[in-house]
């Protein structure tokens, strides 16, 4: 790759669609849409995703999120964020579809639980209802392999382990769980949730992720905008990181210079 670029020419796909950014951003917990617009802008993001249930899409009396977030600049994910069951999940992005003609989509069915991890359970037997009704799907899990297999062996477009409860901010606590299923997935592998700032990042795209989603991590900082940068940037350095591919781990230490010839 030419050095004097400042982004790297590769991309990569999910369901037909291709894209140059691995950040993903969401569209809650700015202060308003402006300040969302300018983060999503700031990371360089392709993709928003968009909680059904919780922003304006169709109310003319109150801010739009289409205002800001342009959706001739960005691609709409779809997201099913909070739905607790199958049907709840299917009914929103049924709905989705009729709105907005959106058939790529993002499902989570959460757990009611304080950790608000996923429901695997409720998650696959919803996805496979999707899949029945030609959704394209991209699915937020838990980092399990053993549930990841089996959500990409139902027609998943794209896995979405979770690196640590939504909103936590803890950053990838299971880096081997992680591992395993990036190296048995033949679909897109992206953390979904948890990550809280620019390393936490980079490691996720070291380890090989596609791509990366997050919104807390940018909303909540005291600078959203400046924090979005800093995610594109470490994002873009952790996939060249991993395509490069890092030095071995030692036990003990290597001298940089040669040993023979010494004076």
């Amino acid at each position: 790759m030419d050095g004097s670029q400042s982004e790297p020419a590769e991309t990569w796909t999910v369901a037909g669609r291709t894209f140059r950014s691995r950040l993903i951003v969401g569209t809650g917990k700015y202060k308003d849409y402006a300040q969302n617009a300018a983060a999503a802008e700031a990371a360089g993001a392709e993709i928003v995703t968009v909680a059904l249930r919780r922003v304006n899409l169709s109310d003319p009396t109150q801010p739009m999120l289409a205002d800001f977030v342009k959706p001739d600049r960005f691609t709409y994910l779809p997201n099913t964020a909070g739905c607790f069951t199958g049907e709840e999940a299917v009914r929103t992005l049924r709905l989705a579809r009729e709105a907005g003609g959106w058939d790529l989509v993002k499902l989570e069915v959460l757990s009611q639980t304080k950790h608000l991890l996923p429901d695997m359970e409720e998650t696959l037997r919803a996805l496979k209802l999707l899949i029945s009704e030609g959704f394209q799907v991209m699915v937020y899990c838990s980092d399990d392999p053993v549930y990841a297999k089996k959500l990409e062996d139902a027609g998943a477009a794209a896995i979405m382990p979770a690196a640590a409860p939504i909103g936590s901010g803890r950053g990838i606590q299971n880096a081997l769980n992680l591992g395993l299923i990036i190296e048995q997935t033949s679909v897109p592998v992206l953390v979904d949730a948890g990550v809280g700032t620019a390393s936490d990042a980079v490691v996720a795209m070291e380890l090989g992720c596609d791509a990366v989603l997050m919104n807390t991590a940018i909303a909540e900082a005291r600078d959203p905008i400046r924090m979005a940068i800093a995610m594109k940037h470490a994002v873009i350095a952790g996939r060249e990181a991993y395509l490069a591919g890092r030095m071995a781990r030692r036990t003990y230490g290597d001298p940089s210079s040669p040993q023979a010839g010494l004076i």
